[in-house]
């Protein structure tokens, strides 16, 4: 899909790395590449630095939102658990940034695609909580990204996912079943307040939830739809719906007719 005049501004929040001890913001190339590549949209980095941001004012000007995966998990602290070792590394900046982000994001009705990392802030962010090693919980797949150099190997085919009757992904994939790739340690344990699933692996585990009663698009997913996207057909629907949404929303600014939502 090539970038029209009115071409969506996809905002991306970014990660915080320390290199040489330095600080530094960061987003994976592949996720904005999937945006250009499969939605048309422009994306736009957005730095974590928490309350120094307007976040209304800032989500007011976007056309969609992509929070993305991360080797970092959401701190504990954020959905009323204890920090132990095995939910590390953290990335609090970004807990600061992206968790209102997404609560405002929804209350203005911007279309919002929330991956691995992100599909577990959008549970936080409405309550929800999370096993910090879902692979130590019993009968439970081994979810991590397998050990191996190749990322074609690290992203491939893993598990089926069993998708709801009805539901929106059922919607937009025109199945009940898609196999997907697998690499988290986190996972959703208790659904947040309005939100609803939409698929569970094979062995329970939550891949896939919606907003309910949201003015726009709002759906996460726990696996990563943006590797590659454009060799895979249900990726590829994923990101144009959510292309789809961010565009007519770029539309509606460019004709004037977006009242001001972070009021």
């Amino acid at each position: 899909m090539t970038q029209s005049s009115y071409a969506p501004l996809i905002g991306v929040p970014a990660c915080v790395r320390e290199y040489d001890g330095k600080g530094f913001h960061t987003v994976g190339d592949k996720y904005v590449r999937a945006i250009s590549l499969a939605t048309g949209g422009l994306p736009v980095m957005l730095p974590s630095l928490g309350n120094l941001i307007d976040i209304p004012q800032a989500v007011a000007r976007l056309d969609g939102l992509l929070v993305t995966g991360s080797p970092s998990n959401v701190h504990p602290d954020r959905y009323g658990a204890v920090a132990t070792p095995e939910a590390e590394p953290h990335d609090l900046e970004r807990d600061a940034t992206t968790l209102p982000m997404i609560r405002e994001a929804i209350r203005q009705g911007l279309p919002l695609f929330a991956i691995c990392r992100g599909m577990q802030e959008l549970n936080v962010a409405f309550g929800g909580t999370l096993h910090a090693r879902v692979h130590e919980l019993p009968q439970k797949f081994d979810h991590r990204q397998p050990r191996h150099d190749d990322p074609d190997v690290q992203y491939g085919p893993r598990h089926p996912a069993h998708l709801l009757e009805g539901g929106l992904l059922e919607s937009l994939l025109g199945t009940r079943e898609i196999t997907i790739n697998s690499l988290h340690w986190q996972a959703v344990d208790r659904l947040g307040d309005g939100l609803s699933i939409e698929a569970r692996a094979h062995d329970d585990t939550v891949e896939s939830i919606k907003v309910d009663g949201a003015r726009d698009f709002a759906l996460g997913v726990q696996w990563h739809p943006e590797y590659k996207v454009m060799e895979n057909e249900d990726s590829v629907k994923l990101f144009q719906a959510f292309g789809e949404a961010a565009q007519a929303r770029a539309v509606k600014r460019a004709a004037g007719s977006l009242q001001a939502l972070s009021a």
